[in-house]
């Protein structure tokens, strides 16, 4: 993969780094972090620039995630209450526990997309469940952008930083990404845990 992100970049530039970054948005198992820091250590011997790598990759992570935010905005809060009205008994859901959920991203929803772009996986996911409770498209537009920017800015001057040893930095991002998706995985047990704890007892 390595590789072929490599030849995009060399290839095309900023407009391939716009473009790998907006499919990483779109396809997570894609890694930012690659492109990113492999983009910072190019700017050190091509004609890149950090500013514009940095530039290039935002509105790769901008668009990602506008898309993303318009696959939710069509599934929205009423399509998914026909799924749990079919589905609901299977999955032990009904249509409050949508609207608790909707209210739950109406209140923090801000922050979460926020400080979600500064997670890996979920970084892009968070666009989703933005669309569906039709969080207000210019903060949306706003609060990504800057996470964005942040994840990019970082990552850009760490991998120009450390040059040719880019490779070192991406494997101390896959540590903390696996250590990311270890503490999704297990709120994601304790969350079902409680939740159907919960079933039980009212039934």
């Amino acid at each position: 993969m390595e590789s072929w992100i490599t030849e995009i970049m060399e290839q095309f530039g900023y407009f391939g780094i716009f473009f790998l970054i907006a499919v990483e948005n779109l396809f997570p198992p894609i890694p930012s972090e690659i492109i990113l820091t492999l983009g910072g250590f190019m700017t050190t011997y091509t004609s890149l620039s950090v500013t514009g790598v940095v530039i290039a990759a935002t509105l790769g992570s901008v668009i990602g995630a506008v898309i993303l935010y318009g696959v939710g905005r069509i599934l929205e809060v009423r399509r998914l209450e026909i799924i749990v009205e079919k589905y609901g008994r299977i999955l032990r859901l009904k249509k409050e526990d949508i609207h608790k959920a909707n209210d739950w991203f109406t209140k923090y929803g801000v922050w979460a997309v926020f400080l979600c772009r500064l997670v890996p996986l979920i970084r892009s996911l968070i666009s989703i469940p933005a669309g569906a409770t039709k969080m207000n498209f210019s903060s949306f537009l706003i609060l990504t952008t800057l996470g964005s920017l942040i994840w990019n800015v970082v990552l850009v001057n760490v991998g120009a930083a450390v040059g040719a040893s880019w490779e070192t930095i991406v494997h101390y991002m896959d540590i903390y990404s696996n250590i990311v998706y270890a503490l999704i995985a297990l709120i994601v047990v304790v969350g079902a845990a409680v939740f159907l704890k919960k079933r039980f007892k009212k039934q």
